[in-house]
């Protein structure tokens, strides 16, 4: 399948990395606030017991593992238009999502039947994540491959990608805190009320990213229809024989037990064991911040001279450290925690900023090898594995505060359960600290694109796309 440069276009620039940052600020406007506050949204405020909460994002993953590939394999088939392949399915399913995010978090139900508010909490979050989240999603992730071919240019993506989603984490995290929770009877408790409110503002901007990513991107590689007939077991094969793919699915889904992990924990260590919503707050912003300062202006150009495979298992390691060592401080002021929170941010934030630009290598690795360019494919097996690693955080998360003994009784009247008020400190420390080394062993052991691999295949690619001139 001849992949050819569209000459007739403007040239790469700042439009098309500022366009990019704000496709993932879109869609972290409702992954975030799900896997930050869905659960606490449903067992503080509606009531769902934690366990079932995340049983049920864990089940929804099933259906992803249709939705997402059938996404990918929608997309490489699709016809391209006049403004490119993927960016139309970013403008038509754009409103879609933002309705269904806004539906979630429906505190007007409170009062039904538990049996109502499960089915209405499972068939919402489906809505969302398995088909309006996919359909926007994998088109995006896909596009970077068509915007340039140049790893460098990529790689730029790859950290405006993260900027955007920080800053979506910067909005969401800093500032849902302060306005959704309240004080009852000297307890920091969830506003169903304001969550409603906040859910719908959120849906609206969401759109406004995504139509804005839309008008300032510019697609030059034209990638033609696949045409080939679809042989479903050549394709899982393929897949299932890409030892850069499932190395970066195993660290996908790791990252995000332990990201994922922190961040879900979040709503629980701050309110209920340091009785600190505005410390939550705090420790959203701060992490972002070094994200935004460090990780974004370095993470790329340390990459370029060490190797991105290289850099995101230092990263990994040194994160951990700082859970361990928290761990056994065990801090008893807030801000101290926050502190080592923020340092734990600067391993993530550094992997976060180049994990895009290494989903590129891993679709040029898998063009050399199978002579097949396969963007929506892979970029969807891939989103299944991160939606995978979400839902794995969840249910984990869900069942352990089960296991602890939390409810919505302890949220409030925490100082009456001091027992589980530590452990939930303890999963807060051990989550990320067991989640970020089990990513550095994938990376190193699994992930096979070291920087000189990565270096033969973009020449090799080149010198393939020089011969079909």
């Amino acid at each position: 399948m001849a992949i050819k440069t569209n000459k007739n276009v403007k040239p790469f620039g700042m439009a098309d990395k500022i366009g990019y940052a704000f496709g993932d600020f879109g869609n972290d406007f409702t992954f975030m606030l799900s896997s930050m506050f869905m659960m606490k949204f449903y067992t503080d405020v509606m009531g769902v017991e934690a366990a079932i909460v995340g049983a049920l994002m864990m089940i929804a993953r099933f259906v992803d593992a249709v939705t997402d590939v059938t996404m990918g394999q929608i997309v490489d088939r699709s016809k391209p238009t006049k403004d490119g392949k993927f960016k139309p399915w970013i403008r038509r399913m754009c409103g879609p999502l933002g309705i269904a995010a806004f539906l979630i978090f429906q505190s007007g139900f409170v009062g039904m039947p538990m049996g109502f508010k499960i089915f209405w909490m499972f068939f919402t979050y489906i809505l969302w994540g398995s088909i309006f989240y996919t359909s926007v999603n994998i088109p995006y992730g896909s596009m970077a491959s068509a915007v340039s071919s140049d790893p460098d240019d990529r790689a730029q993506l790859s950290t405006f990608r993260n900027i955007g989603a920080t800053l979506a984490s910067l909005v969401i995290g800093t500032g849902t805190p302060l306005i959704a929770y309240e004080t009852v009877n000297g307890a920091t408790v969830l506003s169903g009320s304001k969550m409603t409110i906040i859910a719908g503002v959120f849906a609206v901007c969401g759109i406004i990213c995504h139509l804005l990513c839309f008008n300032l991107v510019t697609e030059r590689i034209e990638v033609p229809q696949n045409t080939t007939k679809l042989d479903i077991g050549a394709m899982l094969k393929r897949i299932a024989t890409n030892r850069s793919l499932l190395g970066i699915i195993a660290a996908a889904i790791l990252l995000l037990l332990g990201m994922l992990g922190m961040t879900g924990m979040a709503p629980y260590v701050f309110p209920v064991y340091y009785n600190s919503g505005s410390a939550q707050s705090l420790s959203s912003f701060t992490s972002n911040i070094v994200v935004l300062l460090i990780c974004a202006p370095l993470a790329a150009k340390i990459a370029s001279k060490i190797g991105k495979k290289e850099l995101a298992t230092i990263s990994c390691i040194a994160s951990t450290v700082v859970w361990v060592i928290c761990l056994v401080i065990r801090p008893s002021n807030v801000n101290v925690f926050v502190g080592f929170y923020t340092l734990s941010y600067i391993g993530i934030g550094i992997f976060n900023t180049i994990i895009w630009a290494m989903i590129t290598d891993v679709i040029d690795d898998a063009e050399v090898k199978n002579g097949i360019r396969e963007d929506g494919t892979i970029y969807s097996v891939y989103s299944f594995a991160r939606k995978l690693g979400q839902a794995l955080s969840s249910g984990m998360i869900g069942g352990l505060m089960t296991m602890i003994g939390y409810s919505d009784v302890v949220a409030k009247n925490p100082s009456a359960y001091p027992e589980v008020l530590s452990n939930i400190f303890n999963l807060s420390c051990i989550i990320p600290a067991i989640g970020l080394a089990a990513v550095a062993l994938a990376l190193l052991f699994l992930y096979p694109l070291t920087k000189s691999k990565v270096e033969a295949n973009v020449a090799e690619l080149a010198r393939r796309r020089k011969a079909r001139k």
